[in-house]
């Protein structure tokens, strides 16, 4: 009776599985163009870090409610703040910054090279293999990021290359986290985890803009608000979730793979939601950069 009942559960597992990546990917795919939106009546620091500390405070009331503690271990408050800064503050800063001078698509698609900063930072971290098929990775997407630079025009501007400075800095920044996280692991559940890190990381960047931002003159509209509202609990809350729970019922490997249609749902959505250029060049570039991070997460 047990066997059967566990064999037949297993398709309903993986199903599962599957159907939490997908919402992931879409909750975080869509959180690109509605960070666009947010960034027309929010501060960019103000808007990011205060939707960030409204999501890891839901997280963390998450975390109770399903009996985890959130009590951080003895000996682990530095490697949080410090995986805090890389995953969290870091990201969010320099991402909200360079969705100022890039189309959100653009920047989707750079934030989403970063498994491959994580493939350079774990050989020499993690003395992780960098094979040739790595290798090659990193030049179809930097051929990628080139195309995408030049995707309106042959020239680039002084702008344009800061927020693409700020973009990749902030991949790496979020790699580099990820392999120290692997190298320093938390030992906490992972919701508290995630709920302490999100806030850490969030209210420097929340208290910056307060300090040095100028709010907008206009009041806030239902866009204004609306985007606030779904970066926070969307964006960090029912994505983080979804995709915690999706580990626990799929290989880490599929889960890897997954989130790769988060460019492509934010290139896509863009173009809808923002009218953002979809051409050739775009595609082109698209395809690239996805392909590198595809082949990288298979050598």
């Amino acid at each position: 009776m047990s066997v059967s009942n566990s064999t037949d559960s297993r398709p309903r597992i993986a199903s599962l599985g599957l159907l939490l990546l997908v919402v992931t990917s879409i909750g975080w795919g869509f959180n690109w163009p509605m960070t666009k939106l947010l960034l027309t009546e929010w501060p960019p620091l103000t808007g990011r870090g205060g939707a960030g500390v409204i999501g890891g405070l839901v997280l963390a009331a998450l975390a109770l409610v399903r009996g985890e503690s959130l009590r951080v271990p003895a000996g682990q408050w530095g490697r949080l703040i410090v995986l805090a800064l890389l995953n969290v503050f870091g990201w969010m800063a320099l991402m909200s910054l360079a969705l100022l001078w890039l189309p959100a698509g653009e920047a989707a698609v750079i934030a989403y090279t970063m498994p491959i900063w994580a493939a350079l930072l774990a050989w020499q971290i993690l003395g992780e293999h960098l094979s040739l098929r790595r290798i090659v990775a990193m030049l179809m997407a930097f051929a990628g990021i080139a195309a995408l630079m030049a995707g309106d025009g042959v020239h680039v501007t002084q702008q344009k290359l800061l927020g693409l400075v700020m973009a990749i800095t902030g991949a790496c920044g979020f790699a580099g986290g990820t392999v120290l996280g692997k190298k320093y692991p938390l030992t906490m559940p992972l919701l508290a985890s995630a709920g302490w890190q999100i806030v850490l990381g969030s209210l420097p960047v929340l208290l910056i803009g307060l300090a040095f931002e100028t709010p907008h003159a206009q009041p806030l509209t239902y866009v204004g608000w609306g985007t606030f509202a779904y970066v926070g609990l969307i964006g960090f809350c029912l994505a983080y979730v979804c995709w915690f729970a999706a580990l626990t019922l799929l290989p880490a490997s599929v889960a890897a793979i997954g989130t790769m249609a988060v460019p492509v749902i934010g290139v896509v959505g863009s173009s809808v939601m923002l009218h953002e250029p979809l051409g050739i060049v775009q595609i082109a570039a698209l395809s690239f950069t996805l392909a590198g991070v595809a082949l990288a997460t298979k050598g």
